[in-house]
């Protein structure tokens, strides 16, 4: 195998895609049954952060479009709500399109690397028992950095000083509502929706563990209801989060009947679902030969290597909730800034990159571009990079920044399509002319 991707969410999808449009051979290890990760298992039913990302999220969004499932208001932004199965397909069909090899139900539990410090085995466990994957490079898309911890890396976890981690969210799908009869309670990125659920729910005795509940619509009685915090859990404690998850959803349950009682346009409200897996905003932090900083946010840095411009601004939700439910104070305000390649790129062990929210930044950087939309830009660089690396025998890091750039500009669609050969697969990109002042 030329690159193998580890997890099959947002920023593991767009790795694995863009790979093999490279025209290499992609392996997509994912945990759970289907891929989207967060977006499905965890139902999150809700993008940020996406509008200015062209290629693989663009597409993800038009043909969204096309199977009308995609909800778009103006007064939201740029976000958008999503239909959960409808992704599932999705994401499905075009990794199938794209030639990559999916390997669902797969833990990663292992890795190892050769006598160079080169990473070259990842070790997986499933039904199928314990497996050894090799490949030329490698992909952390796990959202919590699991390979990078695995194989060696270095890593952050939480604030510098305390440790304090932000807090997890279990979502739900909920029907038995009409947009038009609840609309003033409905609401993404706008703020006054979500106080007047809040203050509905505290005034019938379920004042919930989040200081900003939030219902999100879907289709005309399917919403996505996002209402609790789950304080202190850390990534790596299966315990914790298996207490998280289950407190989390006896909030969901309690809350929804107790809505419910209120009868009129609350009475035939139900939890359809509730997300196999808890969100989990903030994990490792894999070190990098870069590293996004707060400061990075204040100035509104720009990079040679730039893989994506970020325009979430600082979103620190509350590690401490006997000071606040919501989020916390800004320490200053955050101008759009840019993600370069070498903070996807690990630092300690060769043969590694990173995508999505495992990626080398600090606490304060890591609130901005944690949201999915900036994953699916960061994945889709790394496979990139993986796949230049894997086809000509080279680590990710020597591989030229012009490289790299002229194949995005061919999934951004700065430049003419690629063309598939016979059987699916993508043709090569060319190796750029690259000139003496390229960044490496």
């Amino acid at each position: 195998m030329d690159v193998v991707v580890c997890g099959g969410g947002p920023a593991g999808i767009a790795a694995a895609i863009a790979c093999a449009r490279q025209g290499a051979r992609a392996r997509l290890i994912e945990l759970h049954g289907s891929l989207g990760g967060v977006w499905t298992t965890g139902a999150l039913s809700w993008i940020i952060d996406s509008a200015d990302k062209p290629g693989i999220m663009a597409e993800i969004t038009s043909r969204l479009d096309a199977r009308d499932a995609r909800r778009l208001r103006a007064s939201e932004g740029k976000n958008y709500a999503y239909d959960v199965e409808e992704m599932k397909l999705l994401l499905d069909e075009m990794c199938v399109e794209a030639g990559v090899d999916i390997r669902l139900l797969t833990r990663v539990v292992g890795a190892a690397r050769d006598s160079e410090n080169r990473l070259s085995v990842v070790i997986t466990e499933s039904k199928s028992g314990r497996e050894a994957w090799h490949a030329k490079a490698f992909v952390d898309a796990t959202g919590d950095g699991d390979l990078g911890a695995l194989c060696g890396c270095g890593f952050d976890v939480g604030h510098p000083e305390s440790g304090d981690v932000q807090p997890m969210s279990l979502m739900a799908l909920i029907t038995g509502l009409q947009f038009d009869q609840i609309e003033p309670y409905v609401g993404g990125s706008m703020t006054e929706p979500k106080q007047r659920l809040f203050a509905l729910m505290d005034e019938i005795g379920v004042s919930p563990s989040y200081g900003h509940p939030t219902l999100f619509r879907i289709r005309d009685n399917l919403f996505a209801l996002m209402a609790n915090h789950q304080y202190g859990v850390q990534c790596d404690d299966a315990n914790a989060i298996t207490e998280a998850m289950i407190r989390a959803r006896r909030e969901v349950h309690t809350q929804v009947a107790a809505l419910r009682t209120l009868g009129g346009v609350w009475s035939d409200m139900r939890v359809v679902a509730t997300g196999a897996q808890i969100g989990i905003r903030e994990g490792r932090r894999i070190h990098g030969r870069y590293e996004v900083t707060g400061e990075d946010l204040l100035r509104g840095a720009r990079f040679e290597d730039a893989v994506c411009r970020v325009t979430m601004g600082i979103d620190v939700h509350s590690t401490d909730p006997k000071k606040t439910k919501i989020v916390e104070a800004k320490p200053h305000r955050s101008q759009p800034y840019d993600i370069p390649l070498r903070a996807l790129i690990a630092r300690d062990v060769d043969g590694l990159l990173m995508a999505g929210r495992c990626i080398s930044g600090d606490f304060i950087a890591h609130s901005s571009y944690r949201v999915t939309g900036n994953a699916v830009a960061m994945g889709q660089a790394t496979g990139v990079c993986a796949a230049r690396a894997a086809l000509s025998d080279r680590l990710p890091h020597e591989v030229p920044w012009c490289e790299v750039k002229k194949a995005l500009d061919v999934i951004n669609g700065v430049t003419g399509p690629m063309v598939k050969k016979t059987g699916g697969r993508y043709i090569k990109a060319e190796q750029a002319d690259c000139g003496t002042n390229c960044l490496h």
